[in-house]
């Protein structure tokens, strides 16, 4: 069986690039498709696949700025030659799903997320272009959904990423799927030994919609200390605003961070994700987690056993589920063991599972259709029988 795997773009290793490597392990002869790739940024478990970029990849620039190309994805996709696979695997956030694949083939679409940009966050994101990129964004915008929809279309089965992105499938493109939680690297993460710190955690990509603003003015009421790890365009509006009790790390090493996730009271996750693996790692750490009560979260994090949750996104909810927090008790060894549900092998094996019954009853002979007009016992086939 040929396999061919599509992802929007490999320009560095976040979740979506993680998930492409467990689906190469079920894969292994598995070919890549993509936009661009940036060979220094990507794993080699990765590079050791035969990888093909689309006609995106020749144009100026394109390694570092192809999100301008973005009107030109569409049919970039569509020229990509995946004739003789017999199974393709989209990896969806950017544009990826909307390839042609020949009739016999079984296409798969693992989706992260729809395009938050032309959905669900496409008003905050047009209004924070400047004005001659806002007006090309919502003509291009525009067409972009269009073809999205009947890109959706054409895919055979849906893999979601949570509930909330199975959620969202179905809103945007009308389309059931099935759930397989996004695979996280447990193996390096445990609980600490020692007593925990004086210090709340939040770790995040310091952009708009994850929130952290939300958790820096909740402790500037609270009065506890948070440290802050990651970085984004949001850093400096961030850092100028932030009382004393609020220090900001940066990005910070693997072992820094294992350490950080050890000996802190609780993990502070005040975004809505469409999963979120931050707080499957720190759940790893036997380190509670207190989420916004929306979006992945309701996947991962356990009320009352793992973390709590605060369900309105305003300072005083969150105030609120940290002071519930300290009145509670939370065995970190019990923390740790709900993070196991969210391993690679258990990625693998779902995720197999899905596409494997559903090339089995795609391969299961279908009932032919009874004409109005046919004699008990024969079967109707076609108008020219009729009469």
């Amino acid at each position: 069986m040929k396999v061919a795997v599509i992802h929007y773009w490999l320009v560095g290793m976040r979740g979506g690039e993680r998930v492409v490597e467990q689906i190469l392990e079920c894969y292994p002869q598995a070919d890549i498709f993509t936009h661009v790739l940036d060979p220094s940024n990507v794993s080699d478990r990765i590079l050791s696949h035969q990888i093909t970029e689309s006609f995106i990849a020749k144009l100026p620039g394109a390694r570092k700025h192809y999100k301008y190309y973005l009107g030109l994805m569409p049919r970039a996709l569509e020229e990509l030659d995946l004739s003789s696979y017999d199974l393709v695997i989209s990896s969806e956030s950017g544009p990826a799903k909307g390839v042609l694949v020949p009739p016999r083939a079984l296409h798969v679409c693992y989706c992260h997320t729809p395009m938050r940009y032309l959905y669900d966050h496409y008003t905050q994101y047009r209004d924070s272009l400047g004005p001659l990129k806002r007006t090309y964004f919502s003509y291009l915008s525009h067409s972009l959904r269009q073809w999205d929809l009947s890109a959706a279309a054409r895919i055979d089965t849906f893999i979601a990423n949570s509930s909330f992105t199975a959620s969202r499938i179905k809103r945007f493109w009308g389309r059931e799927s099935s759930i397989v939680h996004p695979p996280v690297d447990l193996q390096t993460y445990s609980p600490g030994t020692e007593e925990p710190g004086d210090y709340y955690l939040a770790v995040s990509e310091l952009v708009r919609y994850k929130r952290i603003d939300l958790a820096i003015d909740a402790f500037r009421d609270f009065g506890r200390r948070l440290i802050v790890v990651g970085d984004g365009d949001e850093r400096a509006a961030l850092t100028r605003d932030a009382p004393p009790n609020v220090e900001f790390r940066g990005r910070v090493s693997n072992d820094e961070l294992k350490a950080l996730y050890r000996k802190a009271k609780a993990l502070v996750f005040p975004g809505e994700e469409d999963f979120g693996i931050v707080p499957v790692e720190a759940m790893a750490s036997g380190l509670p987690v207190i989420a916004y009560g929306s979006g992945g979260a309701l996947d991962s994090v356990q009320e009352g056993r793992s973390g709590l949750f605060f369900r309105d996104a305003t300072v005083e909810s969150l105030c609120d589920a940290v002071e519930r927090f300290e009145m509670s008790t939370f065995d970190r060894h019990v923390v740790a063991a709900r993070a196991q549900t969210f391993s690679q092998a258990a990625f693998r094996e779902k995720f197999r599972a899905v596409v494997d019954d559903f090339q089995a009853s795609r391969a299961r002979p279908q009932p032919q259709a009874i004409g109005w007009n046919a004699r008990p016992g024969a079967v109707r086939r076609g108008a020219s029988e009729a009469i």
